[in-house]
């Protein structure tokens, strides 16, 4: 097994492994490298459904997207779904995965089933990465803060989708979610302080409202997205890419309208965050 850096500050690519057969010690070099680089992509992976499920499992515990569209034959694997008469994508903001919940989602394992002929890349930031630039005084304001996350705002009935031709395919519109986070919080594993907060889903800090807010999350969410702090996965059939929820952003780029993506999306179950 080999790995090599995507970018300097952000992801990793191996080579010389097939998931569905990892070897406990290929495992937990894997699990650090997600910890530490944000997101790990392989690439030539033979990776059925049944595969996808079996090797998330391993991880621990499944969350179960309550949103996107599922296949009843795999209700753990969420449909991230565009049809070629879509204009609409999924995941197409800067975000991480379920920071909406009182617990969120560890990480997330995306599997390439069917790709356009170019584009559909997606972006990643590492949020170590992104606080270590913070200057000495924006970290000094954020010290202590926590913040405000829903998702009801995307996905309500008359939500941000149901305006889109994606509306129709979702679910879940019902549901209302709330949780609040350390602005900055530690790696459970490594330790590393990482600013948590995102643009889909940060509404206000706490003791604030959305308006007062908005001038220290805005320059927050741009400092997060610097090129230098960032990596690409192009998506080839085959590839798997697994990331930190806590550790990335990322942005599904929509730049292959007229043509068909499908991925499947196994979220992995996370714990409590803490600054």
């Amino acid at each position: 097994m080999e790995m090599k850096p995507m970018a300097p500050r952000c992801g990793v690519e191996f080579a010389g492994v097939s998931l569905k057969h990892c070897s406990d010690a290929d495992m937990e070099a894997i699990k650090q490298a997600i910890y530490e680089h944000g997101v790990a992509v392989f690439r030539d992976q033979d990776f059925a459904p049944e595969d996808h499920i079996a090797f998330a499992k391993s991880w621990g515990g499944i969350d179960l997207n309550n949103y996107f569209p599922l296949d009843p034959r795999w209700p753990e694997i969420a449909l991230v779904a565009k049809a070629p008469d879509q204009t609409t994508n999924i995941g197409g903001a800067w975000h991480t995965d379920h920071s909406y919940d009182p617990v969120p989602a560890m990480g997330s394992i995306l599997v390439a089933r069917v790709l356009p002929p170019a584009g559909g890349d997606t972006l990643f930031a590492h949020m170590g990465a992104a606080y270590d630039d913070l200057s000495d005084e924006v970290r000094a304001a954020i010290e202590g803060l926590e913040a405000f996350h829903t998702a009801d705002h995307v996905y309500k009935a008359d939500g941000l989708y149901a305006q889109t031709d994606q509306g129709k395919a979702l679910r879940g519109q019902d549901i209302r979610t709330g949780a609040v986070h350390p602005v900055v919080i530690r790696h459970p594993v490594t330790g590393r302080r990482l600013l948590y907060v995102n643009g889909a889903f940060t509404m206000h800090f706490v003791g604030q409202t959305r308006e007062e807010s908005l001038p220290l999350l805005s320059q927050l969410l741009a400092a997060a997205v610097r090129d230098d702090n960032q990596c690409r996965v192009v998506w080839e059939p085959g590839t798997v890419a697994i990331w930190d929820n806590r550790t990335t952003w990322h942005n599904a780029l929509n730049d292959y309208h007229g043509h068909a993506r499908e991925m499947h999306r196994i979220t992995l179950s996370g714990e409590a965050l803490a600054a």
